[in-house]
This record gives C-alpha cells, structure tokens and sequence, in this order.
C-alpha cells in the first residue's frame, strides 16, 4: 500500500501574488513537520492537500490518488485547520455524532468511534459539556478527535498548538506522535518547539519556496560551530542586532545574555550546541530572507545559556 504524499512542483497564485513557488515534497508515514513564518505558504499548501484550494499548477498525489479525485482524497484525509470551530451550543459527544452523520458513518460506528476517540483524547468525562464551554486545549482536541472520525491515512493539522499553554502544548504534541504511529500526520507549525519535540524529518517552507527538505539532526548538525553566547551591558543590544543574528536573549539588570548566530567565533564569546530555533534562523540567513527582528521572529521557547 502506497503510504506517502508526493507533490511536484507545485506553483499556487493568488492574482499576481504567488504564495507557493515549485514545492516539492514527499511526505512517509510518521511524523513530518512543515516550519515557517506566518505568510510562508503553511496554510495554503496544507487547504491544497485537503482539497479546500484547487490545484492548478503541479501534481499532488496522496496515498496514490491524485488529489484531483477530491472525494476519495477526503475519504482518506483528516483535517484540523488553524482555526477549528463546531456548532458552540452542541454538546461534544452531540457534535461527534453530527460529524460522524456527515463522514458517512452509521450509528454503530458513530458510536464506537466517538467512545474510542473521545477516550483517546481525554475528552469521555467532558462529552455532555457544551463546545462553548471548552478551553482552548480542549477544543483542539476534540478538533483532532473529529479529524480522526473516517479513520484516515493521513492527518493534516495546521497550527495545532498555537495559544496553548506549555502544559497543554506538551500533552497535544504526545496525542500527535501515538497517532502518527501508523498512519502520516503532517504538522504545520511556526512553532520551533513543537517540531523538534515530535518530528523527525521537516521542510522549512520560506516566502513560498522549500528552503529545506531533510532530517531535524542534519538541520541541527549544520548548525554545529555557528552558535554562540555573549554576556553584554544592555547598551551594546542595539548594536549587535544590527551586525548580528540574534536567536535569543535573557536580561538581567544592567546586563543581557545574548545567543546568536556567526561564522566566526567573536571576542568573549562562547560557542555553544544548536537548537532547532538556531538551526532554522541559520536556514532563514543563508537562504536570503529578510532577518530584521520585526520579520524574523517565530515562536519559540530557546533560553539563553549562561
């Protein structure tokens, strides 16, 4: 059975605005993180994927059906999009039921795959609770429980943990990997962390171009030798974010700790081992991107070493 995703370069247009430029991609079972700044083309490759943009330019096929047979393609894919959102007033075991009616399933089924799911997710003691009611961990759970309903091959999900908090972000990205486990889920995320805490293979997406397609460790060994840490007065900050790639820093009265990026190993500086934050601004640097601070931030969560 073919278990992978194939895209061939790929070209998407809005107007005269190209979001996507020759993507080519081929995506295995397991965990594959797609890494981006918002606007980077995540979004709108992942709605072509699910079939919610029309493909144009390029040849998509997932699991050997070509995503132009848009309804085998839906009959195989689960989505979680960015901004998951289901009847507020229904009850969440009310709304898997509706979900289940619309995926085809019968009332068996509806059933016995909403227990499972709602179990698997730790949602069963929340069923009767109204979606309104949810926090936001919750609701994206029940998302990837809905996601989950047709049994899929592939799980799609798009910017999953984003607002979530550290405790909720940790028990979402353990959900991810025991369901990638045998079938392809693909993380769409401007999130550092969350791909290097579950990925072992990511594409980092870049003004619509495909920047870098490979393993997380050749991304973080690339990185070897590059990063360093150096404590300064709080004075000199501005300046060295002009001549510098800084990738993160921690203040501490009239003094900051600063970690960054450089070829060369500067005076009263220490070089110190990668991360994937380091490794994916290093990518964004030698690929051509604009590095000024307001345009290369991501969400990460590095601290400094000192």
């Amino acid at each position: 059975m073919n278990e992978t995703i194939e895209i061939t370069g790929l070209n998407k247009f809005y107007g005269k605005k190209q979001a996507l430029r020759d993507v080519s991609l081929t995506i295995g079972q397991g965990m594959f993180g797609l890494l981006g700044r918002n606007g980077a083309g995540k979004t709108t490759l992942m709605k072509t994927l699910a079939t919610l943009l029309p493909k144009k330019d390029g040849e998509i096929t997932i699991c050997g059906i070509s995503v132009e047979k848009r309804k085998e393609i839906r009959r195989i894919i689960g989505y979680l999009p960015q901004e998951f959102s289901v009847y507020p007033s229904m009850s969440v075991a009310e709304a898997m039921n509706y979900l289940g009616i619309l995926s085809g399933l019968n009332g068996r089924e509806r059933k016995e795959r909403t227990q499972s799911l709602l179990n698997r997710v730790n949602l069963t003691e929340h069923s009767h609770k109204k979606v309104k009611a949810l926090s936001g961990g919750m609701k994206r759970r029940l998302g990837i429980a809905q996601a989950l309903l047709n049994d899929p091959r592939v799980l799609i999900v798009d910017e999953p943990t984003a607002g979530l908090d550290p405790e909720e972000r940790v028990r979402f990205r353990n959900l991810l990997s025991e369901v990638a486990e045998d079938r392809i889920v693909l993380l769409s995320t401007h999130i550092v962390g969350d791909i290097e805490a579950t990925c072992e293979n990511v594409a980092i997406l870049d003004r619509g171009r495909v920047i870098y397609n490979g393993a997380v460790e050749e991304l973080l060994t690339a990185a070897q030798g590059k990063v360093f840490t150096k404590t300064v007065d709080r004075n000199e900050l501005s300046g060295l974010k002009k001549e510098l790639v800084i990738t993160g820093m921690h203040t501490q009265g009239k003094r900051a700790c600063v970690r960054f990026l450089s070829e060369n190993h500067l005076p009263g500086a220490e070089l110190c081992e990668p991360n994937m934050e380091d490794a994916y601004m290093l990518y964004l640097k030698e690929s051509g991107a604009d590095m000024s601070q307001e345009n290369a931030g991501i969400g990460g969560e590095t601290e400094c070493c000192i």
